[in-house]
């Protein structure tokens, strides 16, 4: 598959981005990291609410969302606990020991994906056309390109 200029100046950015949070988490974990112990808890919740407004979820799909919503949260507690548990450690960690944790990170970061794939994918499938659209944009595009393109739309 051949990139076009734009695909590859996309692909560039996103290398580039993560190249700096890498770095930044890093060589400054306590920057980088959430400040208080429940924030990945809190930004789930926010993000939990967003999407089921966005989604227009039914009355129907609520058992299902519900299931989606659980898998948020607990992934949220599981990077809570990782990250703080860095954070307490970062003066003292080595730079084999921050290697390590950030690892841990980025691993439970991957799992959590793993297991909300499958519970969202049956959400999915029970989702009117315009639903789909919408999970579409908002996975493709994040919440605030999602929303600026929305914003664009109206004028």
């Amino acid at each position: 598959m051949k990139l076009s200029c734009k695909q590859f100046t996309n692909t560039r950015a996103r290398l580039i981005a993560a190249a700096v949070l890498v770095a930044t988490i890093a060589f400054a974990p306590g920057v980088a990291l959430a400040a208080n112990k429940d924030a990945h808890e809190d930004r789930a919740e926010l993000r939990i609410s967003n999407m089921h407004a966005k989604l227009k979820i039914t009355a129907a799909q609520e058992e299902l969302w519900s299931k989606v919503a659980q898998v948020m949260r607990d992934d949220a507690k599981t990077m809570d606990h990782l990250t703080q548990a860095r954070m307490d450690h970062a003066k003292d960690m080595t730079a084999v020991d921050d290697l390590k944790s950030y690892g841990e990170i980025a691993d439970a970061h991957a799992d959590g994906i793993k297991k909300l794939t499958p519970v969202f994918a049956d959400l999915y499938a029970g989702m009117s056309d315009g639903q789909k659209k919408e999970a579409d944009n908002l996975f493709r595009h994040g919440d605030r390109k999602h929303g600026h393109k929305m914003m664009m739309k109206d004028k």
